[in-house]
């Protein structure tokens, strides 16, 4: 499997407008591998990226139910509401970034090197710090906080812009991206949502997102 990020010159707007013109430049990804530990809840969700010299440009959309999200501020633990994760791992430094969104704009980041779980999370990871947490931009069209859960058909967007500069302190210079070629995996779950659900873009082959044997590519046009 393999996705192709486009170069733009002209960032799209930080406004959830998944049907601009900035956007239309982008493939589409379609996050549809459900894990048969999910619920019956199947939400379609699609995914797109750009990227220009400041950073990574990703947008969701989510045609969802039961979504909930509880978990607030920087480094909480948002997997366990109705969530969007982005997996990448650079073509520079030993590790890969995760990225969680909730549907509420809060969000999670670290930086693991070996993914390889001990009890206090992984056998070698640091967490973003919250400085670089500040440069990345996050617009969504949920509230901060949904609370209780909405059982109806509810469609959301999260974008976000991250900055290479956020990155850069973990895994080292990343260089003119035009030509890269990374690694990676896109998901939505809801850990804790009355309807439990795990999908990804590249299949995983056990209930676990953290698996860069199952990334694919990721390639900078």
């Amino acid at each position: 499997m393999e996705y192709t990020i486009q170069r733009v010159t002209t960032p799209p707007l930080l406004n959830g407008a998944w049907g601009s013109a900035a956007w239309a430049a982008a493939g589409t990804v379609e996050i549809a591998h459900f894990r048969p530990e999910s619920s019956a809840h199947r939400p379609r969700v699609q995914a797109r990226f750009l990227y220009d010299d400041s950073g990574l440009y990703g947008i969701y959309r989510v045609e969802d139910r039961y979504v909930r999200c509880v978990q607030q501020g920087f480094q909480a633990p948002v997997c366990r509401d109705s969530c969007v994760e982005f997996f990448f791992q650079p073509h520079v430094g030993s590790g890969y970034f995760n990225v969680e969104f909730s549907g509420g704009g809060s969000f999670l980041c670290m930086y693991i090197r070996d993914h390889r779980r001990v009890a206090d999370g992984f056998a070698d990871f640091v967490p973003v710090r919250e400085e670089d947490g500040r440069k990345v931009a996050v617009w969504h069209s949920l509230p901060a906080r949904v609370e209780p859960e909405r059982t109806e058909a509810t469609l959301w967007l999260l974008q976000f812009h991250l900055p290479y500069a956020a990155l850069e302190p973990y895994c080292g210079a990343l260089g003119r991206l035009q030509g890269q070629v990374w690694q990676g995996n896109l998901y939505k779950c809801g850990d804790q949502t009355s309807h439990p659900h795990w999908a990804s873009w590249a299949p995983v082959d056990e209930l676990n997102f953290h698996l860069p044997r199952c990334f694919q590519t990721l390639r900078f046009a």
